[in-house]
Protein backbone atom coordinates (compact mmCIF):
# COMPACT_ATOMS: atom_id res chain seq x y z
CA UNK A 1 0.00 0.00 0.00
CA UNK A 2 1.29 3.08 -0.89
CA UNK A 3 2.20 6.10 1.35
CA UNK A 4 1.69 9.62 0.45
CA UNK A 5 3.56 11.51 3.24
CA UNK A 6 5.96 9.30 5.54
CA UNK A 7 8.56 9.38 8.39
CA UNK A 8 10.72 6.57 8.72
CA UNK A 9 13.01 6.59 12.20
CA UNK A 10 13.40 10.37 11.94
CA UNK A 11 15.32 12.12 14.82
CA UNK A 12 16.07 15.24 15.10
CA UNK A 13 18.72 16.77 17.65
CA UNK A 14 19.56 20.61 18.44
CA UNK A 15 22.37 21.88 19.75
CA UNK A 16 25.82 20.66 20.31
CA UNK A 17 28.43 21.19 17.79
CA UNK A 18 32.17 20.67 16.85
CA UNK A 19 32.98 23.37 20.23
CA UNK A 20 30.19 22.66 22.21
CA UNK A 21 28.84 18.64 22.02
CA UNK A 22 27.25 18.68 25.86
CA UNK A 23 24.20 21.26 25.24
CA UNK A 24 22.26 19.01 23.14
CA UNK A 25 18.50 18.14 22.94
CA UNK A 26 17.23 15.59 21.19
CA UNK A 27 13.69 16.66 20.12
CA UNK A 28 12.37 14.27 18.47
CA UNK A 29 13.88 10.76 18.72
CA UNK A 30 13.59 7.37 16.44
CA UNK A 31 9.96 8.34 15.11
CA UNK A 32 8.01 6.51 11.75
CA UNK A 33 4.94 7.27 10.68
CA UNK A 34 2.90 7.12 7.55
CA UNK A 35 -0.20 9.08 6.23
CA UNK A 36 -1.75 6.72 3.39
CA UNK A 37 -2.36 7.64 -0.04
CA UNK A 38 -5.54 5.53 -0.88
CA UNK A 39 -7.96 7.05 2.32
CA UNK A 40 -8.04 10.53 4.10
CA UNK A 41 -7.49 10.54 7.81
CA UNK A 42 -7.15 12.89 10.30
CA UNK A 43 -4.45 12.21 12.65
CA UNK A 44 -3.63 13.91 15.90
CA UNK A 45 -0.36 13.88 17.17
CA UNK A 46 -1.03 14.40 20.99
CA UNK A 47 1.24 15.60 24.15
CA UNK A 48 2.16 18.15 26.63
CA UNK A 49 4.38 21.03 25.75
CA UNK A 50 8.14 20.18 25.05
CA UNK A 51 6.83 16.72 23.64
CA UNK A 52 8.14 17.57 20.31
CA UNK A 53 4.61 17.85 18.12
CA UNK A 54 5.61 21.17 16.70
CA UNK A 55 9.34 19.68 15.90
CA UNK A 56 7.69 16.82 14.26
CA UNK A 57 5.21 19.36 12.18
CA UNK A 58 8.54 21.27 10.96
CA UNK A 59 9.85 18.22 9.73
CA UNK A 60 6.71 16.80 7.73
CA UNK A 61 6.34 20.42 6.52
CA UNK A 62 10.43 20.33 5.27
CA UNK A 63 11.05 23.21 6.77
CA UNK A 64 14.38 21.45 9.07
CA UNK A 65 16.00 18.02 7.96
CA UNK A 66 16.11 15.38 10.24
CA UNK A 67 19.45 14.67 11.87
CA UNK A 68 18.98 11.08 11.11
CA UNK A 69 16.07 9.11 9.26
CA UNK A 70 14.16 10.36 6.28
CA UNK A 71 11.02 12.34 5.02
CA UNK A 72 9.31 10.96 2.05
CA UNK A 73 6.81 12.65 -0.35
CA UNK A 74 5.30 9.87 -2.47
CA UNK A 75 8.34 8.01 -1.85
CA UNK A 76 10.83 10.52 -2.47
CA UNK A 77 12.94 12.24 0.29
CA UNK A 78 12.04 15.53 0.49
CA UNK A 79 15.75 16.78 1.24
CA UNK A 80 16.92 15.85 -1.81
CA UNK A 81 13.44 16.81 -3.98
CA UNK A 82 14.29 18.62 -7.36
CA UNK A 83 12.90 22.23 -7.64
CA UNK A 84 9.51 21.12 -9.66
CA UNK A 85 8.83 18.49 -7.11
CA UNK A 86 9.48 20.65 -4.37
CA UNK A 87 7.17 23.24 -5.45
CA UNK A 88 4.49 20.19 -5.95
CA UNK A 89 5.24 19.16 -2.50
CA UNK A 90 4.98 22.78 -0.89
CA UNK A 91 1.23 23.03 -2.77
CA UNK A 92 0.12 19.37 -1.53
CA UNK A 93 1.24 19.76 1.63
CA UNK A 94 -0.23 23.28 3.92
CA UNK A 95 -0.01 24.29 7.37
CA UNK A 96 -2.31 26.23 9.33
CA UNK A 97 -0.65 27.50 12.64
CA UNK A 98 -1.00 28.07 15.72
CA UNK A 99 -1.54 31.60 15.78
CA UNK A 100 -3.27 32.90 12.81
CA UNK A 101 -1.94 36.50 13.33
CA UNK A 102 1.51 36.29 12.93
CA UNK A 103 0.67 35.06 9.70
CA UNK A 104 -0.47 38.66 8.18
CA UNK A 105 1.12 41.82 7.10
CA UNK A 106 -0.59 44.44 9.32
CA UNK A 107 -0.01 46.45 6.53
CA UNK A 108 -1.95 44.28 3.66
CA UNK A 109 -5.24 43.59 4.14
CA UNK A 110 -6.18 39.99 4.23
CA UNK A 111 -6.49 39.43 0.09
CA UNK A 112 -2.91 39.99 0.28
CA UNK A 113 -2.58 36.45 1.93
CA UNK A 114 -4.99 34.92 -0.82
CA UNK A 115 -3.58 36.43 -3.73
CA UNK A 116 -0.13 35.19 -2.82
CA UNK A 117 -0.20 31.45 -3.45
CA UNK A 118 -2.90 31.74 -6.46
CA UNK A 119 0.12 33.81 -7.60
CA UNK A 120 2.96 31.60 -6.83
CA UNK A 121 1.63 28.79 -7.99
CA UNK A 122 -0.05 29.99 -11.48
CA UNK A 123 -3.23 28.71 -10.31
CA UNK A 124 -5.64 31.36 -12.55
CA UNK A 125 -5.52 32.93 -15.78
CA UNK A 126 -6.84 35.74 -14.83
CA UNK A 127 -8.00 38.19 -12.30
CA UNK A 128 -11.09 37.22 -12.84
CA UNK A 129 -10.91 33.32 -12.44
CA UNK A 130 -8.64 34.64 -8.88
CA UNK A 131 -11.67 36.59 -7.45
CA UNK A 132 -13.99 33.41 -7.88
CA UNK A 133 -11.91 31.03 -6.22
CA UNK A 134 -11.07 32.74 -3.70
CA UNK A 135 -14.19 33.37 -2.90
CA UNK A 136 -15.89 30.10 -3.09
CA UNK A 137 -13.18 29.02 -0.69
CA UNK A 138 -13.91 31.81 1.96
CA UNK A 139 -17.29 30.65 1.54
CA UNK A 140 -16.54 27.10 2.42
CA UNK A 141 -15.43 27.89 5.74
CA UNK A 142 -18.51 30.03 6.60
CA UNK A 143 -17.18 33.38 5.70
CA UNK A 144 -19.21 35.66 3.56
CA UNK A 145 -16.35 37.56 0.96
CA UNK A 146 -18.25 40.82 1.10
CA UNK A 147 -17.67 40.93 4.96
CA UNK A 148 -13.73 39.91 4.98
CA UNK A 149 -12.05 40.82 2.04
CA UNK A 150 -10.91 44.87 1.95
CA UNK A 151 -10.29 44.17 5.71
CA UNK A 152 -6.83 44.46 7.51
CA UNK A 153 -6.00 41.81 9.75
CA UNK A 154 -6.93 43.58 13.32
CA UNK A 155 -10.57 44.13 12.10
CA UNK A 156 -11.24 40.47 12.14
CA UNK A 157 -11.67 38.19 14.67
CA UNK A 158 -9.27 35.74 16.12
CA UNK A 159 -12.08 33.10 14.58
CA UNK A 160 -12.27 34.98 11.21
CA UNK A 161 -8.46 35.11 10.99
CA UNK A 162 -8.29 31.85 11.23
CA UNK A 163 -11.00 30.84 9.08
CA UNK A 164 -9.30 32.81 5.91
CA UNK A 165 -5.92 30.57 6.86
CA UNK A 166 -8.06 27.36 6.22
CA UNK A 167 -9.36 28.96 3.60
CA UNK A 168 -6.17 30.05 2.12
CA UNK A 169 -4.80 25.77 2.31
CA UNK A 170 -8.04 25.16 0.71
CA UNK A 171 -7.43 27.64 -2.67
CA UNK A 172 -4.43 25.35 -3.31
CA UNK A 173 -6.21 22.14 -3.42
CA UNK A 174 -3.89 20.21 -1.02
CA UNK A 175 -3.59 16.20 -0.23
CA UNK A 176 -2.65 17.20 3.21
CA UNK A 177 -3.28 19.60 5.68
CA UNK A 178 -1.28 20.18 8.87
CA UNK A 179 -2.67 22.41 11.80
CA UNK A 180 -0.68 23.07 14.50
CA UNK A 181 -2.40 23.72 17.47
CA UNK A 182 -5.19 25.69 15.21
CA UNK A 183 -7.67 26.52 17.81
CA UNK A 184 -5.55 26.89 20.93
CA UNK A 185 -6.18 31.15 20.80
CA UNK A 186 -9.29 31.02 19.85
CA UNK A 187 -12.50 31.74 21.97
CA UNK A 188 -13.83 28.71 22.70
CA UNK A 189 -17.54 29.76 20.58
CA UNK A 190 -15.49 29.48 17.52
CA UNK A 191 -13.64 26.31 18.15
CA UNK A 192 -16.36 24.46 16.80
CA UNK A 193 -16.75 26.35 13.82
CA UNK A 194 -13.30 26.24 13.09
CA UNK A 195 -12.95 22.15 13.35
CA UNK A 196 -15.49 21.28 11.62
CA UNK A 197 -14.35 23.25 8.86
CA UNK A 198 -11.17 21.19 8.69
CA UNK A 199 -13.20 17.99 9.50
CA UNK A 200 -15.44 18.92 6.46
CA UNK A 201 -12.01 19.24 4.40
CA UNK A 202 -11.20 15.51 5.44
CA UNK A 203 -14.67 14.10 4.45
CA UNK A 204 -16.01 16.39 1.57
CA UNK A 205 -13.09 16.97 -0.45
CA UNK A 206 -10.81 13.76 0.64
CA UNK A 207 -7.83 16.13 2.33
CA UNK A 208 -5.57 14.31 4.94
CA UNK A 209 -5.39 16.16 7.95
CA UNK A 210 -2.17 15.73 10.73
CA UNK A 211 -3.63 17.70 13.85
CA UNK A 212 -1.44 18.88 16.62
CA UNK A 213 -2.66 19.69 19.64
CA UNK A 214 -2.49 18.66 23.48
CA UNK A 215 -6.34 18.97 23.76
CA UNK A 216 -7.29 15.30 23.76
CA UNK A 217 -10.78 16.31 24.12
CA UNK A 218 -11.40 17.97 20.36
CA UNK A 219 -8.57 14.97 19.15
CA UNK A 220 -11.21 12.21 20.23
CA UNK A 221 -13.98 14.55 18.80
CA UNK A 222 -11.95 15.47 15.58
CA UNK A 223 -9.70 12.37 14.73
CA UNK A 224 -9.54 8.96 13.44
CA UNK A 225 -6.26 7.83 14.82
CA UNK A 226 -3.97 9.68 17.31
CA UNK A 227 -0.02 9.29 18.37
CA UNK A 228 0.85 10.67 21.78
CA UNK A 229 4.17 11.88 22.27
CA UNK A 230 6.32 12.23 26.03
CA UNK A 231 9.41 14.33 25.27
CA UNK A 232 9.94 13.19 21.62
CA UNK A 233 9.30 9.52 21.81
CA UNK A 234 6.13 7.81 20.40
CA UNK A 235 4.47 6.03 23.66
CA UNK A 236 1.45 5.20 22.44
CA UNK A 237 -0.74 5.04 18.91
CA UNK A 238 -3.66 3.92 17.42
CA UNK A 239 -7.21 4.17 17.02
CA UNK A 240 -8.51 7.36 18.78
CA UNK A 241 -11.34 5.24 20.18
CA UNK A 242 -9.25 2.53 21.60
CA UNK A 243 -6.78 5.20 22.96
CA UNK A 244 -8.42 7.37 24.55
CA UNK A 245 -11.35 5.08 26.02
CA UNK A 246 -8.17 2.19 27.25
CA UNK A 247 -5.29 3.77 27.32
CA UNK A 248 -2.17 1.48 27.71
CA UNK A 249 0.80 3.61 28.53
CA UNK A 250 1.04 5.10 31.82
CA UNK A 251 1.95 8.53 30.66
CA UNK A 252 -1.48 8.50 28.50
CA UNK A 253 -3.47 7.42 30.96
CA UNK A 254 -1.77 10.16 33.07
CA UNK A 255 -2.78 12.81 30.60
CA UNK A 256 -6.60 11.46 29.95
CA UNK A 257 -6.50 11.53 34.38
CA UNK A 258 -5.82 15.28 34.01
CA UNK A 259 -8.39 16.49 32.08
CA UNK A 260 -11.00 18.65 33.86
CA UNK A 261 -14.02 16.73 34.84
CA UNK A 262 -17.22 18.55 37.37
CA UNK A 263 -17.35 17.17 40.61
CA UNK A 264 -20.33 19.30 42.33
CA UNK A 265 -18.82 17.75 44.88
CA UNK A 266 -14.97 18.64 44.57
CA UNK A 267 -13.91 21.77 47.15
CA UNK A 268 -12.70 24.61 45.81
CA UNK A 269 -8.65 24.44 45.49
CA UNK A 270 -8.64 20.47 45.99
CA UNK A 271 -6.82 18.46 42.94
CA UNK A 272 -4.68 15.09 42.83
CA UNK A 273 -1.48 15.80 43.80
CA UNK A 274 -0.08 12.71 41.46
CA UNK A 275 -1.39 13.97 38.38
CA UNK A 276 0.84 17.77 38.67
CA UNK A 277 3.81 15.84 39.48
CA UNK A 278 6.77 17.08 38.00
CA UNK A 279 10.46 16.52 37.84
CA UNK A 280 13.35 17.45 36.93
CA UNK A 281 13.70 15.93 33.55
CA UNK A 282 17.42 17.75 32.83
CA UNK A 283 18.61 14.65 34.89
CA UNK A 284 17.09 12.48 32.92
CA UNK A 285 19.25 10.24 30.32
CA UNK A 286 18.22 9.22 26.83
CA UNK A 287 19.65 5.00 27.70
CA UNK A 288 16.43 4.79 29.72
CA UNK A 289 12.22 5.08 29.61
CA UNK A 290 11.83 9.17 29.68
CA UNK A 291 8.81 8.80 31.67
CA UNK A 292 10.40 6.28 34.03
CA UNK A 293 10.92 9.52 36.61
CA UNK A 294 6.98 10.39 36.61
CA UNK A 295 5.92 6.69 36.51
CA UNK A 296 4.17 4.74 39.52
CA UNK A 297 5.09 1.27 37.85
CA UNK A 298 8.53 1.78 37.15
CA UNK A 299 10.40 -1.10 37.54
CA UNK A 300 14.45 -1.47 37.19
CA UNK A 301 14.29 -2.27 33.35
CA UNK A 302 13.00 1.16 32.73
CA UNK A 303 16.40 2.48 34.16
CA UNK A 304 18.43 0.06 31.87
CA UNK A 305 17.03 0.58 28.55
CA UNK A 306 14.42 2.45 26.49
CA UNK A 307 11.13 0.36 25.87
CA UNK A 308 10.33 -0.48 22.08
CA UNK A 309 6.89 -0.12 20.43
CA UNK A 310 4.98 -3.24 21.31
CA UNK A 311 1.56 -3.97 19.77
CA UNK A 312 -1.20 -4.25 22.22
CA UNK A 313 -4.12 -4.72 19.89
CA UNK A 314 -4.74 -4.17 16.39
CA UNK A 315 -5.55 -1.26 16.64
CA UNK A 316 -3.02 0.06 18.98
CA UNK A 317 0.63 0.23 20.23
CA UNK A 318 2.95 1.02 23.51
CA UNK A 319 5.81 1.81 24.42
CA UNK A 320 6.17 0.14 27.65
CA UNK A 321 7.67 -2.72 29.83
CA UNK A 322 4.55 -3.44 31.52
CA UNK A 323 3.44 -4.78 28.11
CA UNK A 324 7.01 -7.58 27.44
CA UNK A 325 4.72 -10.35 26.53
CA UNK A 326 3.43 -8.61 23.35
CA UNK A 327 5.64 -8.72 20.26
CA UNK A 328 7.88 -5.98 19.27
CA UNK A 329 6.63 -3.82 15.98
CA UNK A 330 9.00 -4.70 13.02
CA UNK A 331 8.05 -1.61 10.94
CA UNK A 332 6.59 1.11 13.43
CA UNK A 333 4.91 2.50 9.80
CA UNK A 334 2.56 4.64 12.55
CA UNK A 335 -1.01 5.23 10.79
CA UNK A 336 -0.54 1.89 8.03
CA UNK A 337 -0.78 -0.29 11.54
CA UNK A 338 -4.19 0.57 12.18
CA UNK A 339 -7.47 -0.84 9.61
CA UNK A 340 -9.38 3.04 10.16
CA UNK A 341 -12.79 1.42 11.63
CA UNK A 342 -15.24 3.91 9.71
CA UNK A 343 -17.05 5.13 12.68
CA UNK A 344 -19.48 8.13 12.66
CA UNK A 345 -17.03 11.59 14.41
CA UNK A 346 -18.76 12.90 17.59
CA UNK A 347 -20.28 16.36 16.94
CA UNK A 348 -18.06 19.11 17.81
CA UNK A 349 -19.39 20.71 20.30
CA UNK A 350 -17.98 23.88 22.38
Amino acid sequence: MANLLELENVSKIFGGGFFNRSNVTIAVQDVSLAIPEDRPTITAIAGESGSGKTTLARLLLGVIPPTSGQVRYQGEDVQRMRSRDWLNFRREVQPIFQDPFEAYNPFYTVDHVLHRPIRNFKLALNAQERDQRIEESLRMVGLQPDETLGRYPHQLSGGQRQRVMVARALLLRPRIILADEPVSMVDASLRATILRSIRDLNRDFGISVIYITHDLTTAYQMCDNIIVMYRGVVAEAGSVEEVIQNPKHPYTQLLIDSVPQPDPKAAWGEEDDESVDRVDESSIVTDQCKFAPRCKYVMAECTDSAPPLRTIGPNQLASCFLYTDQPEVEDPDIGQSFEYPVIEPAEVTN
